[in-house]
């Protein structure tokens, strides 16, 4: 016979909506803006759904050591810019709003232990460890990402680069961007250098990075980033992207900064974007627009002939606006909105505009698909059987039938850390998410191989408010696995720990759950999240407890005689109180983790019990060849290792 064990997990969650919308809200694609001055402005959901930190996630900001040129890395996540502060705001409404990470690799701002006169030891070598544990480092951090600016600036014109990787480079206007002081990196020869063929330039090193970016983030729009695109540059720009493409860099969207547009004309704006996107065969995503203009009128009319083609066009994926208050922009006189609160002309076209012409925006959907870009139009995602699951007095969500995905931003219904369907089940195979013959009956099917931050969604439909109480049906052999519930993006319990049900076996399936004090009746989205993994889930029941005022009164004697009865009957049993996070104890069993070579390749998957255990292995493991250092990743909490391996 099965425990039901009900732990006292009680959230109120409440599912008011914000009154504030920002322009772009419901439309087919983001517009954003920037951090301002470092900060995450209080009327930044006002205006805009998609946010950019400024500098807050450039290597520069972020990556320092510990004891000068030598010593352990240091991560600041927010030390300057709020990088993971722009990325919690966005994640406040998932779906709704977006979250750009700028930039991985830029040759204009990276950390001083790369440069070549403020670090003499620097070496290539060395370069290439900073830069995998960088990328490493910010996979760990943020998993997720959706939009991923990878390289920043790389566009070879004027006998150098557009920022200084290899040495300090002229900014647009001829003035230096860069540090020179510095004297350059080694970031070019570190990711592969970049090969001259019949005067041509390969670009190899945007090519390793893009690829080392695909390889953390397999589901991310990776964007190659650039200035003067639609004026100096811009066939130098094509070229770049048409070579990369050829040489296997899995890029997803060119990103058109668009600082040049001031005093363009709506026709000649048009016809540039439109070149590019068709020479390069990209979805464009403008991504730091601006118009430098102290003339209001001349400011406004230039929003007025460039907004609405990007909104309206579908192959433009999102516009980002490159700061809103005046005076607290990279460049004079591009700001929109005063210091003091008053609104520039611009801004209130763009205001009426987005009020008139939402609904004109037209989006594909970009598919992270190595250098097949996938088009479509938008589509919501559906219930499985049709119709929402309903809940009501005792009713029961199978696992396995989590909504239909849909397409488009926002649309997925489910995200799986692997990719394909590894399950033995032959059911949904179409789909990424895993699904076993298993249950309570091992008859049935269940959600296995489970990975943190993997989730799945459910159209659901609450007929009563509630409480309810939760049930779900589940298996581990792991001391670590569990998960949490949400309901339109609000967690509405906390995290539920899964036991250990079975020694290196997934086939005892025993029952865990909750309550819920509050929900909103109707149709809502019902997410279930992977926190700890490597557990399956078969079903999850929602139970309506009747208030207590329908309760029948009880005789007090007996009622006491009742609860001594229970206790004593109980008392053996595992208390509640063992499957409420903060309760941790070991674990003996087998961790998988990723052998990553120094330039970010995975070269294979080793199973221990620990990390060092792993490292062990690994020395005398055939998946490497030679000598040299190497990492392991622990798949279950992201931690990685370096050693040296000599054959």
């Amino acid at each position: 016979m099965k425990k039901s064990v009900l732990s006292a997990l009680v959230l109120v969650a409440s599912m008011a909506t914000v009154a504030n919308a920002a322009l772009a809200d419901g439309g087919a694609k983001f517009l954003g803006n920037i951090t301002t001055s470092g900060q995450i402005r209080s009327d930044m959901g006002t205006y805009w759904n998609q946010i950019t930190p400024e500098n807050g996630c450039k290597w520069g900001s972020i990556h320092s050591l510990s004891n000068g040129n030598s010593g352990t890395s240091k991560f600041a996540w927010d030390n300057y810019d709020k990088c993971e502060g722009a990325y919690k705001w966005a994640k406040e409404k998932p779906g709704e709003r977006h979250f750009k990470f700028h930039a991985l690799v830029w040759g204009s701002q990276y950390p001083n232990f790369l440069c070549k006169k403020k670090n003499p030891g620097i070496t290539v070598e060395l370069t290439k460890k900073y830069i995998t544990e960088w990328f490493d480092a910010v996979a760990a951090k943020f998993p997720d990402l959706e939009y991923i600016d990878v390289v920043n600036e790389a566009i070879w014109a004027g006998n150098n680069y557009h920022s200084g990787y290899g040495k300090p480079a002229a900014g647009a206007e001829g003035r230096s961007t860069d540090d020179t002081e510095c004297g350059g990196s080694y970031i070019i020869e570190a990711l592969g250098g970049d090969r001259v063929v019949n005067g041509k330039h390969q670009y190899d090193f945007i090519t390793t990075a893009f690829k080392m970016a695909r390889e953390r983030w397999p589901k991310a729009i990776l964007i190659y980033n650039d200035y003067n695109t639609l004026s100096w540059q811009m066939n130098e720009g094509i070229e770049l992207i048409q070579t990369i493409l050829k040489n296997g860099a899995p890029v997803d969207v060119y990103g058109q900064q668009a600082h040049d547009c001031k005093g363009m004309s709506k026709s000649d704006f048009e016809s540039k974007l439109k070149t590019i996107h068709e020479k390069t065969g990209l979805p464009l995503v403008i991504s730091e627009y601006d118009i430098g203009e102290g003339d209001d009128n001349k400011q406004k009319n230039d929003y007025a002939n460039h907004i609405p083609f990007m909104w309206e066009t579908d192959w433009i994926v999102g516009i980002t606006i490159w700061g809103y208050i005046n005076g607290a922009t990279w460049a004079a006189n591009t700001g929109i909105i005063e210091k003091d609160g008053r609104k520039r002309p611009a801004m209130t076209w763009l205001e009426d505009y987005f009020s008139k012409n939402l609904d004109k925006g037209k989006s594909i959907m970009v598919s992270a698909t190595s250098t097949e870009i996938a088009y479509s139009e938008e589509k919501q995602q559906e219930p499985y059987n049709g119709t929402a699951i309903v809940i009501d007095m005792k009713d029961t969500i199978q696992a396995e039938h989590f909504d239909k995905a849909g397409v488009g931003f926002g649309n997925d219904s489910y995200n799986d850390g692997s990719s394909g369907n590894n399950g033995d089940a032959d059911f949904r195979m179409d789909e990424d998410v895993d699904i076993w013959v298993g249950g309570a009956d091992m008859k049935g099917k269940v959600i296995g191989y489970t990975e943190p931050g993997d989730w799945v969604e459910y159209t659901v439909d609450f007929k009563r408010k509630g409480p309810y109480t939760i049930k779900a049906s589940v298996s581990s052999a792991n001391e670590n696995s569990s998960f949490k519930l949400y309901v339109d993006d609000i967690a509405i319990t906390d995290e539920m720990l899964v036991p250990k049900t079975g020694e290196d076996s997934w086939d005892t399936y025993q029952e865990i759950g909750g309550k819920v004090d509050s929900v909103s009746i109707g149709k809502h989205i019902l997410k279930v999240e992977v926190v700890g993994g490597w557990f399956n889930l078969d079903y999850i029941v929602f139970e309506n407890i009747a208030p207590p005022e329908v309760i029948a009164k009880e005789d007090s004697a007996a009622k006491n005689d009742s609860t001594k009865a229970k206790d004593s009957k109980n008392a053996d049993q595992k208390a509640p109180e063992a499957l409420i996070k903060g309760i941790h104890l070991s674990s003996n069993s087998l961790t998988d983790y990723d052998v990553i070579d120094i330039r970010g390749a995975r070269l294979g998957r080793i199973s221990a019990k620990s990390t060092q255990q792993a490292a062990e292995s690994l020395k005398f493991s055939n998946i490497v060849k030679t000598s040299g250092i190497y990492y392991i990743r622990s798949r279950a909490t992201g931690k990685m290792q370096s050693l040296r391996i000599v054959k």
